[in-house]
């Protein structure tokens, strides 16, 4: 059992306490100069999401230096997409001297297999974003995964109506099967297309399955090739994510659709997921404040290196692992966290706000037709978005 914080200790951190400028970190100086060994972060891959890159590698980088410790006291990895990689730079950095991981796992077996080799060793691990299905690790941090679907499921009926969308036949794509937050955020929009007399089961006139689910936008875009050539009356996609949606959106668009027609989802809040939004191809995204999330999972490293309990003021629910034993359920303390529909009328009081899109790079683009230079081609939805 970790002791708490004492009350001569630092202000309290909490989950509503993160801000965009990193404030809270510093409170936690007093925590870092108690701990000993390093932290290492594993994120999975730089194809599913750019947000690995874009936002959490950097977000996560900010919080520990802000938080006081030294650059060779943490380092934030990707595994590339590899399981094998993944497994050897967490073996790697325990055997240099990590006494927390931070782990996004390509998929729960390998997560499981990781968590077991850090508890062996004695090393706490906090699984960041997805939780690792058997796996090991003291914390989760993430976002209310089912809520987010929830975002995505209610996002496409409210612009199936606000596009005037007729005679809707959605198309329901997922997530890679190998990845617990794809199946809940599933769970979320099916739940809400069901209330709406979709059949996200079984399909329907109305309703068009993807037959397994992908990570991977290629994929994704040959999923899609194959039901629409299938069933042209498709007129609606539910997209997990923007990088999925982006192949799916470029292909309609050589075939000259025309803006407001076919409304898609996402979530992560991409770059290029906001200029589709926009423009009027895909109709909002879930944005998930990473860092929000990378603050989190920074503040509780810090004190599992301390050897300190986090405060309950920061760690504010629970999470259930159904394979941590047979018949029965693990809850596990989580850091939950809240995320935001965000449409086009919402982009400038949202992402832009928190600095996560600047305006510059959204509303312009460069022009694959001219080499070398750079064509303002979304500065006109710019400025009926009031964007700047």
């Amino acid at each position: 059992m970790l002791p708490a914080v004492s009350s001569a200790g630092t202000p309290t951190v909490k989950d509503s306490t993160f801000t965009t400028s990193f404030s809270t970190m510093k409170y936690l100086k007093s925590i870092v100069a108690k701990g000993k060994g390093k932290i290492t972060v594993i994120l999975p891959d730089t194809v599913s999401s750019t947000r690995y890159t874009e936002f959490d590698a950097p977000y996560l980088k900010e919080a520990f230096k802000d938080a006081g410790l030294k650059s060779s006291q943490y380092t934030v990895e990707n595994a590339l997409g590899s399981d094998t990689k993944q497994f050897t730079d967490a073996q790697a950095a325990i055997t240099n001297g990590t006494k927390v991981l931070i782990l996004d796992p390509l998929d729960s077996t390998t997560g499981a297999v990781i968590e077991a080799y850090a508890k062996a060793r004695g090393v706490k691990v906090i699984d960041y974003d997805r939780l690792t299905l058997g796996g090991a690790r003291s914390y989760y941090v993430s976002f209310d995964n089912v809520a987010v679907g929830t975002l995505i499921g209610k996002g496409l009926l409210s612009c199936i109506t606000s596009w005037g969308v007729k005679s809707p036949v959605v198309y329901v794509m997922k997530g890679a099967p190998t990845d617990n937050n794809a199946t809940l955020f599933a769970q979320g929009y099916d739940a809400v297309l069901n209330g709406a007399g979709y059949n996200t089961t079984a399909g329907s006139a109305n309703t068009v399955l993807e037959n397994t689910g992908t990570w991977t936008p290629s994929v994704a875009l040959t999923d899609f090739q194959g039901a629409y050539t299938a069933n042209a009356k498709i007129n609606a996609v539910v997209t997990p994510n923007d990088e999925n949606a982006a192949p799916i959106i470029s292909y309609l668009q050589s075939k000259g659709l025309p803006p407001k027609t076919i409304p898609f989802t996402g979530q992560d809040a991409t770059l290029t997921g906001f200029q589709n939004i926009i423009s009027g191809y895909q109709c909002g995204t879930v944005y998930k404040p990473i860092w929000l999330e990378a603050q989190a999972a920074a503040s509780l490293a810090v004190y599992l290196r301390a050897g300190i309990k986090p405060p309950s003021g920061l760690v504010n629910g629970t999470s259930t692992d159904s394979a941590a034993l047979i018949n029965s359920l693990k809850q596990v303390p989580s850091v939950l966290l809240t995320a935001t529909w965000v449409t086009a009328a919402n982009v400038e009081s949202t992402v832009v706000h928190d600095k996560v899109i600047v305006p510059s790079a959204l509303c312009t683009s460069t022009s694959p037709t001219v080499a070398g230079s750079t064509q303002p081609t979304y500065a006109a939805d710019c400025t009926t978005y009031g964007i700047k």
